[in-house]
This record gives structure tokens, C-alpha cells and sequence, in this order.
């Protein structure tokens, strides 16, 4: 418990630091000593690249004990803090779900609002603030000072769902913070504009999505850190440029080239 508790003071100490974490999204040990490698301090396990590399499927289809001995690999492969993409916790109560991803050697967690397991049912505000409000508690008394990254989908999911998708998650980024989120997720942003906002509800770091080659719709590292983004993370995107640029080298030596 000591390797976990010490990676995660260092996790939570970087995250109030003020500056830029990126953390490159991995799905096995191959790609995770890659980019430490590379000399990244701090990575995230995605459950897409992971579901897609176990030809399983995103949206926890995957078997969590499976996934989860996916992630004990990668923490026990690296000298740096993981964090873990966990969805909306696989109808785990916060105390087991915290307890397991400890377990695996984890230190921090996405959390989010679109429950896949009940037909990809949205939590209320209150009631996902109340889940990660659960999972702090149970990381508190384990005495491990677990980074949560609370995430909600609002703007993704768009006007189908709500009236105004920028203030659904504003509005839930504040509930998360106060919850105990030590920074939050709102995926989907695109622009400056919307970065800015958002950056200004919180005075926790905000997670944007990056891809590595191409950026945000909002800019490249340097802009985004212009904004006050202090965390990016490459979802599935990595994993996506990767398989894009293999396709087309080894067509080359495909016999129907």
C-alpha cells in the first residue's frame, strides 16, 4: 500500500501544482512504457483502447476483473502515477470500486454520469455528485489520496438531452468539485470559448481531450494552457493515430496494394 499511497500524494500534489499534466491514455504495458519513456510523469488507462485491444467494446462491456488485471500490468510496469477510466463504475457501490481500482495499483479515476449498464441512463446532477461524494469518503478512509476526475457528458450527449448542454455541465462540474473531485471532465469541448468557461467554473484542474498530433478544436498544448486547461488526456485518439498510420505504412506491402 505504501508504493500506491505515495504515487498518489504525488498525483493529488501535481494536481494542485497549477501547471499542465498531460497524461497520454495507454491500454497495456507496451504503450504505458512508451510514453514514460518519452518522459511523461503521469499516465491514464482508457476503457476504450483497452475494450478495443481485447477485441472487446467500450461502454463496460468489458469484464472488470479482465480490465482491471489489465490495469495491475501497467501500474506494476511503471514508476509513475496511473489513473483509470472506470466509466460510471460497473454498478459498483464507491467504497468497492475504490477499494478495487487500489487494488490494482491505481491513484486516480474517471467517473462519469452515463450509466451503460442501465441502458446508458444519465445520472442527475445531485445523484452522480452523491457517487463520487461516496468514492472520496472511501478513498479518504483508506488513506489514499485518490485523484477523482469527475466527468460528465453533457456536452457530448448535445441538445437531445439537454436545453443547454454548456451550462448541464457547468452546473455539474461546480456539484463534483464540491463533492470532492480533485479536477473534472466535461468531454466534448471544442472550442475556446468553451474551454474558457468552463476553466473559470472550477478552481480544480479541468481535463480536456487532445489528440496527439492535432490538438483540441481549442488549440495546441500552448493554447490550451493559455486558457487555464491544467490536464489533457488522449482518450481512444492515440490508439486511433496509431492504427491510421500503421494502415497506411502496411498497406505498402499488402499484396493487393
Amino acid at each position: 500500500m505504501t508504493d500506491v499511497t505515495e504515487r498518489a500524494s504525488e498525483f493529488a500534489e501535481r494536481h494542485g501544482s497549477g501547471d499542465l499534466l498531460v497524461l497520454p491514455t495507454v491500454w497495456d504495458v507496451w504503450s504505458a512504457r512508451i510514453a514514460v519513456d518519452a518522459g511523461f510523469g503521469g499516465l491514464t488507462v482508457g476503457s476504450h483502447p483497452v475494450a478495443d485491444s481485447l477485441g472487446s467494446a467500450d461502454g463496460e462491456n468489458m469484464d472488470l476483473t479482465e480490465y482491471l488485471g489489465v490495469v495491475k500490468r501497467i501500474t506494476d510496469s511503471v514508476d509513475v502515477p496511473v489513473s483509470v477510466d472506470i466509466e460510471s463504475g460497473y454498478g459498483l457501490e464507491p467504497r468497492e470500486l475504490i477499494n478495487r481500482l487500489i487494488e490494482a495499483g491505481a491513484v486516480g479515476a474517471n467517473i462519469e454520469d452515463v450509466v451503460h449498464g442501465e441502458g446508458k441512463r444519465v445520472r442527475e446532477r445531485q445523484e452522480h455528485a452523491d457517487y463520487i461524494a461516496g468514492a472520496r469518503r472511501a478513498a479518504d478512509e483508506a488513506g489514499v489520496p485518490f485523484v477523482i476526475n469527475g466527468r460528465t457528458d453533457a456536452v457530448k450527449l448535445g441538445t437531445d438531452v439537454f436545453a443547454d448542454p454548456l451550462e448541464e455541465a457547468e452546473a455539474r462540474i461546480r456539484l463534483m468539485e464540491d463533492a470532492g473531485a480533485r479536477s473534472v471532465y466535461p468531454v466534448g469541448l471544442s472550442t475556446a470559448d468553451q474551454v474558457g468557461r468552463l476553466v473559470q467554473a472550477v478552481t480544480i484542474p479541468l481535463n480536456v481531450t487532445a489528440h496527439p498530433v492535432k490538438g483540441n478544436g481549442a488549440g495546441d498544448a500552448s493554447a490550451l494552457r493559455g486558457l487555464g486547461v491544467r490536464r489533457v488526456s488522449f482518450g481512444p485518439l492515440w490508439q486511433m493515430w496509431l492504427a491510421e498510420v500503421s494502415a497506411k505504412q502496411l498497406a505498402e506491402w499488402s499484396p493487393v496494394s
